[in-house]
């Protein structure tokens, strides 16, 4: 930062460093990458999003879509030091691959727009950073196109942010654009010059005033835990630059604050500045090491955030170097005591490896085929104490669809590649629904699920349906019947003969199935007693409604045998043939499941979700604030099954991308009327 190299702080130093670009969605992250790697020689030049050449988003889903979909790595060297930056996808869809790579970081820069509608999307990515007590940057991107003032998109944004943000630069406008700024820790001018670096000029006058009284809200902010400068200010006395900066380097280290600085990732402008913060005020690898409860230089450990399948090299285990040294050849253990050699090092340019001999704390690094590494494993050389350091958190899914191949040939290959999609998106995951005997692919959401199958088709060359998941119905009955059933066949030799009579009755909701017995004085023999009962149980698999049977209760009370030709099969056909009499005449009905839904939306759309809830037939049981959310409710209810299946989509729609929810099953219900005839119309079609 200019003349602050010669302050002995030692921020810059101690190793490599890695930092997160996250953001909402659409905020320009890929773009800030670009211009960090163009304005430190990366690249020869700039690429841009809309023209599909830059580093990051290279995969053909990202370019397709216009948006990350997955994490992007890229390597430079700034000054002397050298950086890892990781630009993290900023839709919600998309969030596990953040999730995963924030663990190992040693700070973020939060990218966002001075845009209102992005404050509730900019809140979920401050929490996270929050919880994991991640050092952090705002970076107010778009500066060129801001309208009002900038103290009032902070005052916008602040309610985003448990932590205090102190705004470091102030605009220079001209005719209505932002042509510079003023830094409020140097006390300088910088004019922009696109793609170039800014020119130190003169303070306009017209500014002298607003960039002072800027400059002394910042330093009340730092002076708040520092009593020095506290002291300072109230004497009125200007404090040391040095200080300054030591009291914006120890803030943002100890995640008392949150510096803000400005700029245009697509123009290159407030690049440098940026930069020049992360050089001197970022704590490195020793203090990430620290959080994660591991000596930096101790024996060599590896935390692994992405993995990658790629269709040369095979498997990549993307991860950082949090400890001691890595050199090729290693054997890396898991937890489990499972010993790895990777198949080489390598360092990840967008998409391109690149062969290295050797890694040092500090590093980010690919291990290559370690065919048991898992994303969110913790590596180490050290076999004795492996331990996991940072553990995944996924988030629920919230979106499930029936898949299955388009050409039945490629059945196991789906299978196949579905498992390896998995394991570089742990947040999808594959159901085999033993109710509807259908694979059901889980993920975050419609365009989640709708890439993944994109990559099948582009990675893996298959070509996948998508359709939505049935709902496990059951029916069950309303009031008690008597009924016989009599098979009878003679064929030549010896013949079948069963006779039974059973009384059926409906239980109370959730009681399952009951057999029992009244027979006496042999009518039945006893040997032929658990027949009858896998006759009824074989029948009650699909109801006379289609679907399986439950909450009834079924006794054996009379019947009659054959000396020759009863036998087990005929009296499991005769109790086969009683159920298939008796359930049309005791009013079977339908039952769909009902779950407990958690809805968690800004405030500003409770209203909203509370009238989405009741037009999906759902029963408000109330809404309270969210816990440790400030400006956000969680809104409760008893919904059907059938009707939460794409509520995500409704959900996201009315809450800009950020709502959520969970659900548990609770109860099974009665259906009837026009959706009961629906459904029994569909599930016949489907078995025809």
């Amino acid at each position: 930062m200019g003349d602050t190299t010669s302050r002995g702080r030692d921020a810059g130093h101690g190793g490599p460093k890695c930092i997160a670009i996250v953001g909402p969605y659409l905020g320009g992250k890929t773009s800030l990458l670009e211009a960090i790697l163009f304005r430190t020689g990366a690249i020869g030049r700039q690429g841009t999003v809309g023209d599909g050449n830059t580093v990051g988003d290279a995969a053909a889903e990202a370019r397709a879509h216009g948006m990350s979909v997955e994490l992007n790595v890229a390597h430079t060297n700034f000054l002397g030091d050298e950086y890892t930056f990781i630009d993290c996808p900023g839709s919600i869809e998309f969030s596990q691959d953040q999730i995963a790579a924030l663990a190992v970081c040693d700070a973020a820069i939060v990218v966002c727009e001075p845009d209102e509608k992005k404050v509730p999307a900019l809140q979920l990515i401050l929490k996270q950073l929050d919880e994991i007590g991640l050092p952090h940057f705002l970076f107010i991107n778009k500066i060129d196109k801001a309208e009002g003032r900038v103290r009032d998109v902070l005052t916008m944004l602040q309610p985003a942010s448990s932590l205090p943000l102190v705004l470091r630069q102030i605009p220079m406008w001209e005719n209505g654009i932002a042509t510079g700024f003023v830094d409020l820790a140097l006390e300088r001018a910088y004019l922009y010059r696109e793609h170039a670096e800014s020119e130190v000029v003169s303070l306009p006058e017209a500014l002298s005033d607003r960039a002072g009284e800027a400059r002394f809200s910042m330093l009340e902010q730092l002076a708040d835990y520092d009593d020095e400068l506290m002291e300072a200010l109230l004497e009125d006395m200007e404090p040391p630059r040095d200080q300054v900066f030591d009291d914006l380097q120890a803030e943002l280290s100890d995640g008392l604050i949150v510096p803000v600085l400005l700029g245009s990732a697509e123009n290159c402008n407030g690049v440098s500045r940026l930069l020049k913060a992360l050089r001197h005020e970022v704590p490195g690898a020793a203090k990430t090491a620290e959080r994660l409860g591991v000596p930096l230089d101790g024996p060599g450990i590896v935390q692994v955030f992405k993995t990658f399948h790629t269709s040369h090299g095979g498997k990549l285990s993307l991860g950082r170097v949090v400890s001691g040294d890595i050199a090729e050849g290693v054997t890396l253990h898991n937890v489990a005591g499972d010993g790895m050699r990777p198949a080489g090092l390598f360092r990840v340019m967008g998409q391109e490896p690149e062969k290295i001999s050797a890694a040092k704390a500090g590093d980010t690094i690919a291990l290559g085929r370690m065919e048991e590494a898992e994303t969110g494993d913790t590596l180490s050389v050290d076999k004795a104490n492996a331990a996991q350091i940072a553990p995944l958190n996924l988030p629920a899914p919230v979106y499930g669809l029936c898949i299955e191949a388009s050409d039945r040939k490629d059945e196991v290959k789906l299978t196949t590649s579905l498992h390896k999609l998995i394991e570089e998106d742990p947040s999808l995951s594959l159901e085999h629904n033993q109710h509807t005997n259908e694979m059901v692919l889980w993920g975050q959401g419609e365009i989640h699920l709708r890439v993944a199958l994109e990559r099948l088709a582009g990675k893996y060359g298959i070509t996948a349906t998508a359709r939505p998941r049935r709902i496990a119905y059951s029916e069950t009955i309303r009031k008690p019947v008597t009924e016989r059933g009599r098979h009878k066949k003679q064929s030549g030799g010896h013949g079948q003969f069963g006779d039974v009579v059973i009384d059926v009755k409906p239980l109370a909701r959730g009681s399952g199935f009951a057999f029992d017995d009244t027979i006496s004085g042999g009518v039945v023999p006893k040997q032929y007693f658990s027949a009858v009962e896998h006759g009824v149980f074989e029948f009650m698999t699909r109801g006379p409604l289609g679907f399986p049977v439950v909450d009834v209760a079924v006794t054996l009370t009379d019947g009659s045998y054959h000396a020759v030709d009863s036998s087990e099969q005929a009296f499991k056909t005769a109790g086969r043939i009683a159920m298939a009499e008796a359930m049309p005449k005791a009013s079977p009905v339908l039952l769909e499941p009902v779950v407990h839904v958690s809805v968690h939306v800004p405030s500003d759309a409770t209203a909203r979700i509370n009238q989405i809830v009741s037009q999906r037939r759902g029963q408000l049981l109330g809404y309270d604030a969210r816990d440790g959310w400030p400006g956000w409710d969680t809104v409760e209810a008893h919904m059907p099954e059938a009707e939460v299946q794409d509520l995500i989509i409704e959900l996201r729609s009315a809450t800009a991308g950020v709502g959520t929810f969970s659900y548990t099953h609770d109860h099974m219900s009665e259906l009837s009327g026009r959706e009961a005839d629906l459904v029994i119309q569909e599930a016949a079609s489907a078995a025809a």
